[in-house]
C-alpha cells in the first residue's frame, strides 16, 4: 500500500536540472535523509546507508530520456 507519491513534471534549463540534482546529491551524502518541497508543503524521506540505484538512458528519433531510480 502506497502511503505518499510525490510526482513533479516541469521544464527547467540544463543548469537549473544539474542545480537541483547537485542539491539532492549534496543531501544524500550529507545526511540520512531528503527533504522535498511539493506545493507549498516540505517532506522529509528518512535514507538508509545503502541504496539500489538503476540509470537507464534512452535515445529515440525524436529525443532521449534519462531516468535514474534511487530505493532502498
Amino acid at each position: 500500500m502506497e502511503l505518499l507519491e510525490i510526482e513533479n513534471e516541469r521544464t527547467l534549463t540544463r543548469e537549473e536540472a544539474a542545480a537541483w540534482l547537485q542539491e539532492l546529491a549534496h543531501q544524500l551524502a550529507r545526511n540520512n535523509q531528503l527533504q522535498l518541497r511539493q506545493e507549498g508543503l516540505k517532506y522529509t524521506v528518512r535514507v538508509p546507508a545503502e541504496v539500489t540505484m538503476e540509470v537507464e538512458v534512452e535515445i529515440e528519433d525524436d529525443g532521449a530520456k534519462l531516468e535514474i531510480e534511487i530505493k532502498w
